[in-house]
């Protein structure tokens, strides 16, 4: 069994564990974070059945994914970097999810591409949790408002997602993320990397983004 499967297999077994410790009912998706990989990288994992892949940029998932979607159309991807909004009608293409929408001028984008290429994608909204500057995300006291315009919109946002302040424990910004989900009445929340998954799971992540643990160090 290639080393990549027997990671995401342990990764399911661990997540697993604190689901039932939970009892939770529900599974949460694991992303497999593909970026920077090669295709050949991630063909055992492909045959192995596993269907989410996450990519930072729509350039390389074009050029990575486009064949392979075509002849396994069941797999999704995920779009979990930041999205320019000159690129948002190649992203459509090729992506099913989009985890960083933090903008209304990026709503709109989408929504008019959506409406041009006949397809719909499942939308997180990006909230930036940690106040960072240097980070993308919707300031908090501007979610609800963002939020109603993407309604307004008709764009299918299934929850929200964010990226904590690295090196600093991610629970308490879990927890707030969770509470905004909740109400927004949200069902999908998409938090949680390698080094943080666990806590996530603990605070009702349904979205785990996993690169590094699955497919090793990137060079």
């Amino acid at each position: 069994m290639h080393e990549s499967v027997q990671k995401l297999i342990h990764i399911e077994k661990l997540v697993n564990s604190k689901k039932e410790d939970l009892k939770l009912n529900t599974f949460p998706t694991i992303i497999a974070v593909s970026k920077t990989f090669k295709i050949d990288k991630i063909l055992p994992l492909i045959d192995f059945g596993h269907k989410h892949y996450g990519e930072n940029k729509v350039q390389e998932a074009l050029e990575k994914w486009s064949e392979t979607k075509v002849k396994i159309p069941d797999i999704k991807l995920h779009l979990v970097g930041k999205l320019q909004t000159n690129k948002v009608k190649f992203a459509i293409k090729v992506f099913d999810f989009i985890h960083s929408l933090d903008s209304k001028k990026l709503a709109k984008k989408i929504s008019e591409e959506q409406l041009k290429q006949n397809k719909k994608v499942k939308i997180f909204i990006q909230v930036n949790v940690g106040d960072e500057s240097q980070k993308s995300g919707i300031n908090k006291n501007e979610l609800k408002d963002l939020y109603l315009y993407c309604q307004s919109l008709k764009l299918d946002v299934i929850g929200l997602m964010c990226l904590p302040p690295v090196e600093i424990d991610p629970v308490p910004f879990f927890l707030e993320l969770n509470k905004l989900n909740t109400d927004l009445k949200l069902s999908e929340l998409s938090m949680g990397m390698s080094s943080d998954f666990i806590e996530a799971v603990e605070n009702n992540s349904t979205f785990l983004r996993i690169g590094s643990n699955i497919f090793g160090k990137r060079d």
